[in-house]
């Protein structure tokens, strides 16, 4: 590879890192200010939670149809619209005078991420013909990276300054990111016509039981994501540790763990395969769930750490198997991969609710690690042993450098 073209790669991969930031910067950054904004608002914390519920409800009810869009109009023109419109209801967030009307722009800023996360997910599996875990685990840790500059920068900002005021920022780094996607990102190969009626690829997907198991994984992980990095918050405000919103914040910090840890994952997820290391992923997981239990900050943060590299690496594994059993429509795939994904995740924010109130931080950990079971238990019985390196080898042999599984 030239000098020429290795700085393009450069490029593109920053770009699809940034569409990732963007995807995360907004959707959960409310988190940290939960205990703050139920006293601003006099709400429960099941009322406040929705919060979180209601954007990852509306990406849940947006991404199937952003996926049929892109496939018919192009990845790069949903991904760069989508980034640079989702400033508007973030800015709009700061002018809200109550809880209602901060819901009607936190659904609207839902509506608009899956323009960037499912396309993005779609544009890497066509546009990297090999190595497509470690690009995936590359944009997983854009996700990473925005997830913890969201809170971060809201718990700081609101402790500091006020809540509207890091809705001001969130929504200026999002103009200023979304410009930069416009300039790095390489148009991807155009639609394909002929292919199958959008309703048909759906329908299509919807009887691939290696993709209903890939959705229902994917649902499984943002739920326990969702749902640990909601409901912690309170447990953590409350007696022994009694945290303050800025202290909430600094303990996202934990993500940078994630965001070291899955570069390296993706290179291992193309070696094992997905099937591996999605369970491996998932046992990290219910190992860090199990230490939050412990009464103590610093055995509680690094529960958290293992919690979200777990999660991290789960994704990258369980996004990039999409590419792999989807042989067409892959955009469609994806978008019916994040709506379930994103339903995971209002499930995590809304289904604890009940469960604080009966059993506090002790049957939520107990709920996420169920969930953890049951997504490992289907993709043990759906997904394929095969290894991605051993298809790309297949790949290799075949003069045509085409495979049945798609450009990977």
């Amino acid at each position: 590879m030239d000098a020429h073209a290795s700085a393009a790669q450069r490029k593109k991969t920053a770009a699809v890192v940034l569409a990732g930031f963007c995807a995360f910067l907004d959707l959960y950054a409310p988190q940290p200010m939960l205990p703050e904004l139920a006293r601003v608002f006099g709400t429960t914390v099941a009322g406040v939670s929705l919060l979180v519920s209601v954007s990852t409800l509306a990406v849940a009810l947006a991404a199937p149809f952003v996926g049929v869009v892109a496939d018919r109009w192009g990845r790069k023109e949903v991904i760069v619209p989508s980034t640079l419109l989702l400033a508007v209801p973030t800015l709009l967030a700061a002018t809200a005078t109550n809880l209602n009307q901060l819901l009607v722009w936190r659904f609207l800023q839902g509506v608009l991420t899956p323009g960037i996360f499912a396309v993005t997910v779609a544009y890497i599996n066509e546009e990297w013909k090999q190595g497509t875990g470690a690009a995936m685990a590359a944009y997983v840790t854009g996700t990473v990276l925005g997830g913890f500059t969201g809170r971060m920068l809201a718990a700081v900002v609101t402790m500091h300054w006020s809540w509207q005021s890091a809705f001001v920022l969130l929504a200026v780094l999002n103009l200023v990111s979304g410009l930069a996607i416009r300039a790095w990102l390489p148009e991807g190969r155009r639609p394909q016509r002929g292919q199958k009626s959008s309703v048909g690829q759906v329908l299509h997907h919807l009887g691939n039981p290696q993709l209903l198991a890939t959705y229902s994984a994917g649902f499984c992980v943002l739920f326990t994501m969702v749902a640990m990095f909601t409901y912690v918050n309170f447990h953590l405000a409350a007696p022994p540790f009694r945290l303050n919103t800025a202290q909430l914040g600094l303990i996202f910090g934990v993500y940078l763990v994630g965001a070291a840890v899955t570069p390296p994952a993706g290179r291992w997820i193309d070696r094992l395969g997905n099937r591996t290391a999605l369970v491996i992923a998932l046992m990290i997981g219910m190992a860090g769930s199990a230490l939050t239990l412990v009464e103590s900050l610093w055995v509680v943060m690094a529960g958290l750490s293992l919690s979200c590299t777990g999660v991290f690496i789960a994704q990258s594994a369980a996004s990039s198997y999409v590419g792999k059993v989807a042989h067409e429509g892959k955009a469609a795939a994806v978008g019916l991969y994040v709506m379930f994904y994103y339903a995971g995740g209002s499930a995590g924010a809304a289904a604890p609710g009940s469960l604080w109130n009966w059993g506090g931080w002790t049957a939520c950990v107990g709920l996420i690690a169920a969930v953890q079971l049951a997504a490992m238990g289907m993709a043990l019985k759906f997904w394929e042993k095969k290894t991605p390196a051993a298809e790309v080898t297949a790949r290799r042999g075949d003069p045509s450098g085409r495979s049945d599984s798609g450009n990977l």
